[in-house]
């Protein structure tokens, strides 16, 4: 569920319109091409942007500082404007009837005047006439093509920083040594237990792949990609893998296992299972482990643990996020999130949440990665996260994964080992719980 205007559009844009950022609202392939979906998503809030995307190539569509709402008047703005491009220059046909700037139509889309309305009637369509309202030239504009293959409507938000940051951060190699030989030398207090296993769970894309093998890349000195990892629509992990980190090419094995998933989908029929996941937390699920979203683990297939121990159990489980995506986050991924968050609480499993991508989520971070915690966009989103999952925002952890670099970055690697800090950290609270329940009944014995 990632933006379709690319990077150089939005700063074609936002350069326009100050020291800005886009927020992605709403997407019609997403949330439905329909009146009440748009109105759902974007209500109250401005300014915003909303973009049409053609067949023929064309990017079109309109700006207003104005927030939507379903009263059917028209709104005053004199700094709204249509727009369209050509190649990467950002073509505006500014307002020029300003007390008919935008209307209110609890019908239809994006209402700019009388002359483009995005999703006509609660139809992937575009209504167009150049009226007097906003002089356009339509075959520049979009090309006379009025069938839209997805409608975007994003948040102009103003690019701010706090004065200091909310949490400290010590950037530099020193920390950095600090964190690694902290979990090197991590020991569960368990003795039973050697390694912490650690689940990652998320949608598909989000990333859970890529922090495997960024870890990975920390401790091995390079950047490096075991886990298979990319862009895709459809999860490409398909197996469940448990993957055992090494300190250095021919070093020890850390303490601390993680665990892949298949990506989770928004419908019930695809993407990992909510079952499933049950067998992974209480250790039923045997390494490469091949996913069937319509059948769910028996206990007869092959490699299943019918009596597993402490160690083969779950003892943190990671909801990994895309940073980008959270404020459009659909009501079904929600549902399911919620239901194996349900289910981790049942089994006093602690959990965490990682937030990927979040250099993209920024351009203040993209940047300058030490400004993480200066954002208060960045905290805004994780505030978010916070209250879609019902986890705390001091179990929300932001990080940036290698995925285009070839060289290590200091500051990347101290947010992806504090990530990590904290997942063994979360792992204590389950031992402690469990040795607590163990002198509970020992006593009651």
């Amino acid at each position: 569920m990632n933006s379709k205007l690319s990077e150089t559009h939005q700063k074609a844009i936002c350069s326009q319109l100050g020291h800005v950022q886009l927020k992605l609202l709403y997407k019609a392939s997403v949330h439905g091409y329909t009146a009440a979906a748009f109105h759902r998503q974007c209500d109250s809030l401005s300014p915003t942007l909303s973009v049409g995307y053609n067949a023929s190539g064309y990017i079109f569509g309109g700006y207003t500082t104005q927030p939507f709402d379903q009263s059917g008047q028209y709104a005053k703005d004199d700094q709204a404007f249509l727009f369209t491009f050509e190649g990467r220059k950002l073509i505006k046909y500014p307002v020029a009837n300003a007390s008919c700037a935008v209307r209110m139509m609890s019908n239809c889309g994006p209402y700019f005047g009388e002359s483009l309305v995005l999703i006509n009637t609660g139809m992937p369509v575009v209504h167009s006439k150049a009226a007097s309202y906003y002089p356009f030239n339509a075959a520049q504009m979009h090309g006379n093509d009025l069938n839209l293959i997805e409608c975007e409507v994003y948040q102009l938000v103003e690019l701010t920083k706090f004065e200091d940051p909310w949490r400290t951060v010590t950037w530099n190699l020193e920390h950095k040594l600090e964190l690694m030989n902290y979990i090197e030398n991590y020991k569960p207090q368990i003795s039973s237990v050697s390694q912490a296993r650690v689940l990652l769970v998320g949608p598909v894309g989000v990333g859970k792949s890529s922090f495997f093998n960024s870890i990975k890349s920390v401790f091995r000195g390079h950047v490096t990609n075991q886990a298979i990892s990319g862009c895709s629509s459809t999860s490409l992990t398909t197996q469940f893998r448990t993957y055992s980190l090494k300190a250095g090419r021919e070093g020890r094995l850390l303490p601390v296992i993680l665990c892949d998933t298949m990506g989770l989908e928004g419908s019930n029929d695809t993407g990992l299972d909510i079952e499933d996941i049950t067998s992974i937390f209480k250790g039923h699920l045997p390494d490469r482990y091949q996913f069937n979203p319509a059948t769910p683990l028996d206990s007869d297939a092959s490699g299943y643990c019918k009596s597993p121990s402490l160690k083969d159990k779950i003892h943190c489980v990671t909801y990994v996020l895309d940073a980008c995506n959270i404020s459009i986050m659909s009501a079904k991924m929600e549902e399911k999130l919620g239901a194996i968050r349900k289910k981790a609480n049942q089994l006093r499993i602690p959990q965490l949440v990682v937030l990927t991508k979040v250099d993209e989520a920024c351009f203040l971070v993209k940047e300058d990665l030490t400004n993480i915690y200066q954002s208060i966009y960045i905290k805004e989103t994780m505030q978010q996260a916070s209250a879609k999952l019902g986890i705390p925002l001091s179990c929300i952890v932001p990080v940036r994964n290698y995925t285009e670099t070839l060289d290590l970055d200091v500051n990347c690697d101290i947010l992806l080992l504090s990530a990590l800090t904290q997942m063994l950290r979360s792992a204590d609270n389950f031992y402690d719980d469990f040795s607590d329940q163990l002198s509970t009944l020992q006593t009651r014995e």
